[in-house]
């Protein structure tokens, strides 16, 4: 019997054949209306978006600073539920099947939800795995387990503040890939040293073949590149959300040609990972 390949593996697989790096777009579900971050997500990976995270609004968003923050209560006003969630990424695989999908939320509405019943609905959808930042490696077993168990992944966050002594804790049940956190705060705070970045990823993959992919405060195509250049990947969030932001009319209303803009402007921070 063969066991399933998650998306996520098969991509850096392939990545890693063809000698290039991840980039790794964020968006929020929902945000700035369920048709348009819909749209958004379709538009991602013609835009070189290799693996594609996708936030789940929740009213505490502590890892997140304020572009995150406000696109969350946005969704809210738009009618974002969990349910909408998963259905925004059932459409994307009517068209896209190869394309992994990281949902990134936090844990309760997903234990309100129903642990096995949300993996359930989730793996229907075409869910590869999840970064859920509240749920610490010691207690995630109660989620971790079953996702294994439905081909779905759990990514754990590093950063360049976890210790040899931590770094063990947080690789055992690792899959996927790694979340380097390239600063201590929210995010779309300030970069990181991407020379300090590479000593620390250097030291990590001593201990794991995972991939490891550099997020926060990532802002610009130059600095998706320095990202890039000192891992596997790049994920790319605020500034995202940013633009979105800026383009936004009365009562919050997108400008005509929102979409395309968004997706122009992500491809250029592609680019800039792309060439790393």
């Amino acid at each position: 019997m063969n066991t399933p390949i998650n998306r996520l593996d098969a991509r850096f697989a392939k990545l890693k054949a063809d000698g290039q790096k991840a980039f790794i777009p964020f968006i929020t579900a929902g945000y700035p209306t369920l048709e348009l971050s819909s749209a958004l997500l379709a538009g991602l990976p013609q835009a070189g978006a290799d693996i594609i995270e996708i936030g789940m609004p929740f009213s505490d968003p502590m890892a997140d600073g304020p572009a995150i923050q406000n696109a969350n209560l946005q969704a809210f006003k738009a009618g974002i539920t969990v349910p909408k969630i998963l259905e925004i990424v059932r459409a994307f695989r009517t068209t896209d099947n190869e394309t992994p999908i990281v949902l990134m939320g936090y844990y309760n509405p997903i234990y309100s939800y129903g642990i096995m019943r949300f993996l359930d609905d989730a793996k229907k959808a075409g869910v590869d795995a999840f970064i859920i930042p509240d749920l610490p490696p010691e207690e995630d077993e109660e989620f971790r387990v079953p996702a294994d168990a439905r081909d779905m992944f759990v990514i754990r966050l590093i950063t360049p503040t976890t210790n040899e002594q931590r770094l063990p804790t947080v690789l055992k049940g690792a899959k996927g890939f790694l979340y380097c956190v390239s600063i201590t705060g929210i995010t779309g705070a300030a970069s990181g040293n991407a020379n300090a970045l590479t000593r620390y990823v250097s030291q990590v993959r001593l201990k794991t073949d995972l991939p490891i992919a550099i997020g926060f405060g990532v802002k610009t195509p130059e600095q998706a590149h320095e990202m890039a250049k000192a891992s596997d990947g790049v994920i790319v969030a605020s500034v995202i959300m940013d633009h979105i932001a800026q383009n936004l009319g009365s009562e919050e209303a997108p400008r005509e040609g929102l979409a395309a803009s968004t997706l122009a402007f992500t491809a250029a921070l592609a680019q800039g990972a792309h060439k790393a």
